[in-house]
């Protein structure tokens, strides 16, 4: 079993994947990531590689309703797969490895520790959202909103 350092880092690699997925940082990351499984092994990085690009594929591909399932399945999946990883080296590569993971994680990862999903809303500070006079107040809709006269209760009720 990892230490808890280790196992925050490897949380924060699998985090790191998932935010750069569809991203302009992808491209990077996608490359750094697998050169970093790889260890060395050509053969090892291209099997990197396609795992990197079927976890892009489903995150844009996964529909709405499905999107944060899909995040967090993939976030566990790499951290999964970075903590075997580590678990399978000796003391002297797990050292290595996780500084050389922390130093890619600095260069590649998004800057952001939050992100949105499609039609997300992300704040970087306080947000004040309000509604009176029977309107309607919120950061994200996704689907019908309409505002009609409450019905009246049933005499029966009060």
């Amino acid at each position: 079993m990892l230490e808890e350092a280790l196992t925050v880092l490897a949380a924060a690699g699998g985090t790191a994947v998932v935010q750069a997925a569809g991203t302009d940082m992808w491209t990077g990351l996608r490359q750094a990531v697998a050169a970093w499984f790889g260890r060395g092994d050509e053969q090892r990085q291209r099997v990197e590689l396609e795992r990197l690009d079927r976890t892009a594929e489903e995150l844009q591909t996964a529909q709405a309703a499905d999107e944060e399932r899909a995040r967090i399945r993939q976030e566990a999946t790499w951290q999964a797969r970075i903590e075997d990883l580590l678990e399978s080296l000796d003391n002297n590569e797990r050292t290595q490895a996780a500084e050389e993971l922390r130093t890619l994680l600095r260069q590649r990862a998004p800057e952001s520790g939050v992100s949105a999903g499609r039609g997300g809303l992300v704040v970087g500070g306080n947000t004040g959202i309000s509604a009176d006079r029977g309107s309607i107040a919120a950061g994200v809709i996704n689907g019908e909103v309409r505002i009609d006269n409450p019905s009246m209760p049933d005499p029966s009720q009060g």
